[in-house]
């Protein structure tokens, strides 16, 4: 018996299933049978090895031999509801004829489907309880045909064999009143989950989960338009070999999917036989899936082919006008769904070949820097993280005079095709400026404006202009001097590790005015000190102020001194690496020790 539980001994329940008097069978939520008790194996004269491990209608198939048949449609209705719904469903009394040796017995049964809930409130198995009313329902049908109503012999239990029918009727018709709104709940979410969908895989798990269950149906195909082949996209309870066989199917073909497709009109194939006569493909699909009923809709946006959606139920189906409008509604949000993910994944891909072709060009542009004799310079260029934006940013060092090494880092305002170009003409107009004029680091920006406002050149930049010189004093320092057009401070590093921001005034943006005044600032550049030069998207992050981010660079930059300039650079964007929202480039000059 094993442990207790209080002062109760555990009770072995498999033992009191299986001596139940009353038949059950116990299934998953897929339907598969786990078990049988023995009263439900001598009710149907099956063994165990027959039924246990088997879908429940492979083990229970309809009557291929009765027209009439809606055993396993009605069955599966009240177990997918005792599913949803967490309660138990009593079906009314029903016909459902069993395997009988070469054939199938003609059997009535009152079923009972309870689910079993876990700790969570979810359904993890069904108990399925049926009554065997055979002999009574024959009883009041008889053997033969239905007696005259104006006979004495025999009419004895018409009237209650045609209450019983009546009230079988409305249930039937209420259960179907009662899936469809079900099932038009599940489009609702559907449409829900489809519209939040972005991507190709979110939309194709919304179909082959949600989707399929709005619908009622065990499995189902998309298939995209690949010129004038269909390409199966997502597939559910289809097996691999089939998938593999048809994962190109051309649209000449005469699967369901390829003529729903090419017609642009849906294909119902609500019975096994209306499948199997479809196409000699159907048998070996049928017998692969152990799906029978097939519907196949075009995916269609205004004149668009996308597109079909096939899906496949383990029952025969009534598809009538109701279950009609329910699969093109839910085809038209898939399709819908499709056209939208798909327009946004080959803008991203424009936009990354854009941007690809554009960092080359930045790049291209940005050339080596000059490496005069006791100065070493490393220069860095990051594209932003987000693919779509495109950046203005550059860096240039060049020998403006015999004595002068000109040190620029900006950032042309724009995250477009055009802010790359711009950034192209204000860097050369830049160098151009400064080779002319020879002139301290204030007078050059101070030029670039007028030539900028000269040739039409209509843009907003930022840029800090740092000339070294190149003759050092006695004791080794060099004279920097530097202005800045709206640009963040030069990081000046110690030798001894001690770091600061080479604050001053704020001038304006260059592009605002050609008269604008501008300033001179200057300090020593002693041996191993260095400079660093930066944008602005080193130190942004909208999750914090300019101000952290600012500090976090000094920090950064202090912990990275006595070592090579191109060193510095790697420890610096090492530390202050966020996943850059906008380009970064960066200049690091240092004075040789």
């Amino acid at each position: 018996m094993g442990p207790t539980r209080g002062t109760a001994p555990w009770v072995d329940y498999a033992a009191v299933f299986d001596a139940l008097p009353t038949p059950y069978l116990l299934l998953d939520p897929d339907l598969t049978i786990v078990d049988a008790n023995r009263s439900y194996l001598h009710a149907t004269g099956r063994a165990a090895d027959d039924v246990v491990g088997r879908h429940i209608f492979d083990a229970f198939p309809d009557d291929p031999d009765d027209p009439e048949a809606r055993s396993t449609a009605n069955l599966q209705e009240s177990l997918l509801r005792a599913l949803r719904t967490g309660r138990p469903d009593t079906m009314p009394v029903q016909r459902y004829n069993i395997p009988a040796g070469d054939g199938f017995e003609r059997r009535w049964w009152s079923p009972v489907n309870v689910p079993v809930l876990d700790a969570e409130g979810r359904v993890v198995l069904l108990a399925h309880r049926v009554e065997d009313v055979t002999a009574y329902a024959e009883a009041l049908v008889g053997s033969g045909p239905a007696p005259d109503p104006g006979a004495d012999a025999g009419s004895k239990g018409r009237p209650v064999l045609d209450l019983y029918l009546r009230g079988h009727e409305l249930r039937d018709a209420l259960t179907q009143e009662s899936v469809a709104a079900l099932r038009l709940d599940g489009l609702v979410e559907v449409a829900r989950s489809l519209g939040a969908a972005q991507t190709l895989e979110e939309v194709l798990d919304v179909v082959v989960g949600r989707g399929l269950q709005a619908l009622g149906a065990e499995g189902g195909v998309v298939a995209e338009l690949d010129g004038e082949v269909l390409v199966l996209t997502a597939t559910a309870a289809v097996d691999p070999h089939q998938r593999r066989k048809h994962d190109r199917a051309p649209l000449t073909g005469r699967l369901p999917s390829s003529v729903s497709a090419a017609t642009r009109a849906p294909v119902l194939l609500p019975t096994r036989a209306a499948s199997l006569a479809w196409s000699p493909e159907m048998a070996e699909i049928l017998d692969a899936t152990g799906l029978v009923a097939w519907a196949s809709l075009p995916l269609v946006v205004g004149p668009e082919l996308l597109g079909s959606l096939t899906v496949g139920w383990r029952v025969e189906q009534e598809l009538g006008d109701r279950e009609i409008r329910l699969l093109d509604a839910f085809t038209a949000l898939l399709a819908q769904a499709l056209q939208r993910v798909r327009r946004a994944e080959r803008d991203l891909e424009r936009l990354a070949e854009e941007r690809a072709l554009v960092t080359e060009l930045q790049l291209s542009l940005l050339t080596e820097p000059a490496q005069p004799e006791g100065l070493e310079v490393a220069v860095r260029y990051l594209p932003a993280s987000a693919h779509m934006r495109i950046g203005g940013d550059w860096y240039d060092a060049f020998e403006s005079t015999p004595r002068h090494l000109d040190l620029v880092v900006g950032d042309v305002t724009g995250h477009d095709r055009q802010a790359a170009a711009t950034m192209a003409q204000v860097r050369n107009l830049l160098r151009g400026v400064s080779v002319t004029l020879g002139t301290p680091p204030a007078a050059v920006l101070s030029g670039l404006d007028r030539a900028m406002a000269r040739v039409g050149l209509d843009c907003l930049a930022t840029a800090v202009l740092v000339q070294v010189d190149q003759r050092p004093a006695d004791d080794g320092s060099r004279l920097v001097q530097w202005s800045s057009a709206g640009h963040l401070p030069p990081v000046l590093l110690h030798a001894d590790g001690g770091a600061e921001l080479l604050t001053a005034p704020a001038e304006m943006l260059l592009g605002l005015s050609a008269s604008a005044s501008r300033s001179d600032h200057a300090i020593r550049l002693t041996p191993g000190d260095c400079l660093v030069l930066y944008t602005d998207g080193l130190v942004e992050d909208r999750r914090s102020s300019i101000r952290h981010g600012l500090s976090r660079l000094v920090a950064a930059a202090g912990a990275a001194h006595g070592v090579p300039a191109d060193e510095v650079c790697d420890r610096v964007l090492a530390a202050m690496d966020g996943g850059h929202e906008d380009d970064v480039a960066l200049l690091v000059v240092r004075a040789v020790p």
